[in-house]
């Protein structure tokens, strides 16, 4: 694509602005986001995590793929680390053993680590209760505010438009151009990317294409303070090895999530009661930790489309609508090499992608699969 041409993205969230910032280097990008700020609901609630070994296969290596990334961004990109290393355990119970087994054969970033040495590592755990676990040295935290403000940077630079308070009312195909109409303006362009997260569907609706069953799903977390006189500074970031809950430390306080994923309409989401009550449990019954009150919660909704793995691509039945949307859990540990992988099948640059990420089955992450 030459640089007169265009393309706009619906949806501010790590998917979008990520993709709007590679494509900007390309073409003559706008982007439009529904609220007053980027990042406002998925991504500003993320726990902001590096997790190489989370989620599934195709996940793992769009994690992989993105790590260069984030441990050596472009020049000018930020001035801030943006992953700080923070060990990764998988913990397993008595009967966990098989899933722990699964896991340990499915992920060569994952090594086994013995009850004796999780003790060492989390002395407030309860030893009857945990059998074993694995552990991945290649993880850390993100620093997504300056991931998403460096994206955001590198998009202006290029000169991309950025519109907020920008809700998508209409979506139309005239000739060879969509016609995206908000509730005060109408832009127009050959491609139109859908990354609109929860929305995605949505979306599709509007523009008249068969939706995916992007199913947006509640997650919630809470803070409390640690135990009494534990030093959290080097606990890993701690995951039930069939997802059961996790908890990580967070500014000096215990961060703990019941890895909820309540089906929800698109919406501004906040947390149930009860899913800060079975968090709680959840770790109490591993652990030996004292609760005497939830100093913060919150919740954000994560979306998967039905097998769980990301869609990236143009939709087969309407050509110029093109699918960002199913990130789920993980959007903003895959972001660059999503962005690229974007980028490369809107723009048609090869020199885009790198030899990692040419390797990846697109077809795994093509709308076709669902057509």
């Amino acid at each position: 694509m030459d640089k007169e041409q265009e393309v706009i993205v619906i949806g501010a969230g790590i998917a979008g602005i990520s993709a709007a910032a590679q494509l900007a280097c390309y073409c003559k990008v706008t982007l439009l986001e529904r609220e007053s700020a980027a990042g406002y609901h998925a991504t500003g609630r993320s726990a902001a995590t590096f997790a190489p070994a989370y989620g599934n296969e195709v996940v793992r290596n769009l994690t992989a793929a993105s790590e260069a990334f984030y441990t050596t961004p472009p020049h000018g990109f930020t001035n801030t680390k943006l992953i700080n290393q923070r060990d990764a355990v998988f913990l397993a119970n008595q009967s966990q053993g098989d899933a722990l087994e699964k896991m340990l054969s499915d992920s060569a970033h994952l090594t086994r680590i013995s009850t004796g040495e999780l003790l060492q590592r989390l002395p407030f755990l309860d030893r009857e209760k945990i059998l074993g676990g694995a552990i991945d040295h290649s993880g850390g935290d993100l620093d997504v505010d300056a991931i998403l403000q460096g994206f955001l940077r590198q998009f202006r630079n290029e000169g991309g438009l950025i519109f907020f308070n920008a809700e998508v009312r209409k979506i139309t195909k005239v000739e060879d151009s969509w016609q995206v109409e908000t509730d005060n303006e109408s832009y127009s362009a050959p491609v139109v990317v859908n990354a609109a997260g929860a929305w995605a569907d949505d979306i599709a609706i509007l523009a008249g294409v068969p939706e995916i069953s992007i199913t947006p799903m509640r997650r919630s977390a809470l803070l409390v303070d640690p135990p009494q006189n534990m030093d959290m500074s080097d606990w890993p970031f701690v995951i039930d090895v069939e997802e059961n809950f996790y908890f990580k430390p967070e500014a000096g306080q215990l961060l703990i999530s019941p890895a909820d994923e309540t089906p929800s309409a698109p919406c501004d989401a906040f947390p149930d009661d009860m899913d800060l009550a079975i968090a709680i449990d959840k770790v109490q019954g591993i652990c030996h930790l004292e609760v005497n009150k939830i100093n913060h919660s919150w919740a954000g909704l994560r979306s998967f489309a039905s097998d769980r793995t990301f869609v990236c691509g143009f939709e087969p039945s309407h050509p110029g609508f093109f699918w960002l949307a199913g990130q789920g859990g993980y959007g903003v540990q895959s972001a660059p090499a999503m962005a690229d992988i974007a980028c490369y099948l809107i723009s048609g640059s090869n020199n885009i992608i790198s030899d990692t990420q040419r390797d990846l089955n697109l077809a795994d992450i093509s709308p076709s699969r669902f057509r």
